[in-house]
């Protein structure tokens, strides 16, 4: 990733650019938080239905 600093009178400003490197590590962590909320939902409904007579 790659970042600039841009300063004005009022604000800073960070611009951010993504490389390759960077944008596959993004793309990584979006699947494994996916991954972990189609579990806990996947186990959820397993559970409520082991509890329901």
């Amino acid at each position: 990733m790659v970042c600039k600093v841009y300063n004005d009178l009022k604000s800073t400003l960070w611009v951010c650019k993504l490389t390759n490197c960077s944008r596959g590590i993004r793309n990584a962590w979006h699947f494994y938080y996916a991954l972990v909320l189609v579990f806990k939902v996947v186990c959820g409904s397993f559970s409520i239905a082991l509890l329901t007579p």
